[in-house]
């Protein structure tokens, strides 16, 4: 009992160990993974805000135009067309200005001169983790960006999450654009390991410093929110009209937080775009008293979002996201406003969450496999498997992420580790029931074969013989729903129908080997035949083990099948054991040969095989079905293997 107690205790650790490192090892990829799966299949269910619209730099505002780049003053015109014409909020300028337009020197000048009339409009930078380059005045740029966000941020996290940004530097923005500028964000986008973006960076720590990006200052512009607490979960800020709280991660200087992001029709973009070139004609337009192509009160009230996204002239600004393939990159910040201003953020669960979701999961269907049948097991498998996607789903569609594919993992290392542990135990209890037989019945054999009792010793011989093994399917977890005496009762019942029927065709019972009788045909009594008194010999086995089914039914007992392989070929045959202690038995190829056919039942769901050498002496009493090619444990070769269907 104590042994036992050991080794349920051990094989208990180990199934722990299993889930930890398994755990650990995958869940920062399934992790990955479980969003874009269900952000794929849930984001129908979301559409994102009509108060959100592009004007993109298209393929069709070039070809209108002109080729790339262009005049800044067309900047100016999209700009003033908001600002003059409609009641537009706040305006995103999702671009860098860096280098001077050396061929329109005088589009450059008016363009930074009047940049700053744009009270409402927040342009893009970006961080690098190189240095600025040498003609860049580091002091004179780190100071002019301090008075490019009015948004200050208390900051009552913990002391590890307090850290700072390996950023060394900003895009170096042409200075009179720079300094005229009234606001910029940050465009920076976060990639993970794959390619795929699933975060957006609300706040970067520069130098000890907080700066917002593009989209968080434009929700600062929007509702007049300027002070906002930071906790190591949480981002708040709110006023009398305005609440906002962002579920955060901190990332080595970034404040981020997973994007949810809207239904897309065309794999691009999930908000309303419009090309500008329509709204520079629109602008023009008004500015002559022509009717515009597009009314700017259609831009009332809605923030609007500037940038490029073109296949001519390399302006494609795309990227890899759960959503689409090539997902805009002026909508990724367009979405993270509209996450913003509508409060839509995923709640990622705890790892401690996820693990608990994976122990629970890997001990339930291990518990199923331990009590229950295979069929229903596995019913119940699939049934928890679309539990757990369909609670997935559902919690995703209420903005709570959890795993999604490890539990779904676990359910099948639960099996495994479920059909080993049950393997070891019915292992181990046909090892007792073997024990346990053979005080009674070992020699059983020695009372049909030894012709002279008086001169026993040891010894044998090499014969040609035809071995039989029986032996009773899943018989473990037969006996597990039976009482033990249920279990000798049913057992003594079925030896006692199979044994008289191998005397019967010749046969010497050789042994039992806890739910399995081995037989051999041809030694010690001789037949000319014997391969084929072991076929008669299973044929009929299985036929009285049908009537003894018949009887079980009615007597409300469970129903045995059994497994019979046969094979002929040469073995030692003889006395083996010490002077005080002798058996009679059978060694060799054949008999193991005989036991791995029989094994093969289970595998072509079949009652009766026979070898390929048995089948030479007996095809001609026989009708088979060829099973071919059959690698056999031991054996350097392949050989077929044929399933009795019936004696002729």
């Amino acid at each position: 009992m104590e042994l036992k107690q050991k080794s349920i205790g051990f094989i208990f650790l180990a199934f722990i160990f299993i889930i930890i490192v398994v755990y650990v090892l995958v869940s920062p990829f399934t992790k990955l993974k479980s969003y874009n799966l269900a952000n794929l299949f849930t984001t129908s269910k979301r559409i994102s805000s009509n108060d959100v619209v592009l004007v993109v730099i298209d393929d069709k505002s070039l070809s209108k135009i002109g080729r790339w780049p262009w005049k800044r003053q067309y900047y100016l015109e999209i700009f003033d067309f908001f600002h003059t014409y409609a009641k537009t909020p706040v305006i995103a300028y999702d671009g860098l200005v860096m280098a001077p337009d050396i061929e329109h020197p005088e589009s450059d000048k008016k363009f930074f001169s009047n940049i700053g009339k744009f009270e409402n409009l927040v342009a893009g930078v970006a961080f690098s983790y190189d240095g600025f380059e040498s003609a860049v005045n580091e002091a004179k740029y780190d100071e002019l960006l301090k008075t490019k966000s009015d948004i200050k941020i208390i900051d009552k996290r913990s002391l590890k999450n307090k850290q700072q940004s390996a950023a060394r530097s900003f895009t170096a923005l042409q200075y009179d654009y720079f300094k005229n500028i009234n606001s910029l964000g940050m465009v920076n986008v976060i990639e993970d390991s794959d390619g795929y973006i699933r975060k957006a960076s609300q706040i970067i720590n520069y130098k000890g410093e907080f700066f917002p990006s593009l989209s968080f200052m434009m929700y600062s512009k929007l509702t007049g929110i300027k002070e906002y607490t930071l906790t190591d979960k949480y981002l708040y800020g709110n006023n009398e009209k305005y609440s906002l709280k962002i579920p955060i991660e901190n990332e080595k200087g970034f404040v981020t937080n997973y994007i949810y992001y809207y239904k897309t029709t065309d794999g691009i973009y999930s908000h309303k775009k419009y090309s500008a070139c329509d709204i520079i004609e629109s602008y023009r337009n008004l500015n002559a008293g022509k009717k515009p192509i597009i009314d700017p009160n259609e831009f009332d009230d809605k923030v609007v979002f500037v940038g490029a996204n073109a296949q001519a002239q390399a302006l494609t600004d795309v990227g890899r996201t759960p959503v689409a393939e090539t997902f805009s990159g002026l909508d990724i910040q367009a979405t993270n406003f509209d996450n913003l201003i509508g409060n839509n953020f995923f709640k990622m669960v705890s790892n401690g969450y996820n693990f608990m979701l994976c122990l629970f999961v890997f001990v339930l269907i291990f518990v199923l496999a331990s009590v229950f049948p295979l069929l229903i097991t596995l019913l119940f498998t699939i049934i928890i498997m679309f539990a757990i996607l369909f609670l997935s789903f559902f919690m995703y569609l209420n903005k709570i992420a959890i795993g999604l594919i490890l539990p779904e993992i676990f359910v099948f290392i639960a099996l495994a580790c479920a059909y080993s542990y049950k393997y070891l135990v019915e292992g181990n209890k046909k090892l007792k029931i073997q024990n346990a037989m053979g005080k009674y019945l070992s020699y059983d054999v020695m009372q049909n074969v030894v012709k002279n009792i008086d001169n026993i010793s040891l010894g044998g011989k090499r014969a040609n013989i035809t071995v039989l093994f029986a032996d009773i399917r899943n018989f473990t977890s037969i006996s597990e729903s039976m009482e033990a005496d249920s279990v000798s009762e049913i057992l003594n019942e079925y030896f006692s129908a199979m044994v008289p029927i191998v005397e019967e065709f010749d046969g010497v019972l050789n042994k039992f080997m806890g739910d399995a009788v081995l037989a051999i045909f041809g030694e010690p009594k001789k037949s000319e035949n014997h391969a084929y008194d072991a076929v008669r010999c299973a044929d009929k086995m299985l036929k009285r083990l049908k009537i003894l089914q018949e009887k079980w039914l009615d007597e409300g007992k469970p129903r045995i099948e059994i497994g019979i392989g046969i094979s002929t070929g040469d073995a030692y045959i003889g006395n083996i054991g010490s002077k005080d202690r002798l058996e009679y038995t059978v060694i060799g190829d054949t008999v193991n040969t005989a036991s791995r056919i029989e094994n093969f039942n289970k595998v072509y769901k079949t009652n009766f095989l026979i070898s390929e050498t048995t089948f030479e002496l007996v095809q001609n009493y026989v009708d088979v079905i060829t099973i071919r090619n059959v690698a056999i444990r031991g054996k350097a070769n392949k050989i077929n293997i044929y399933e009795v269907v019936r004696l002729i």
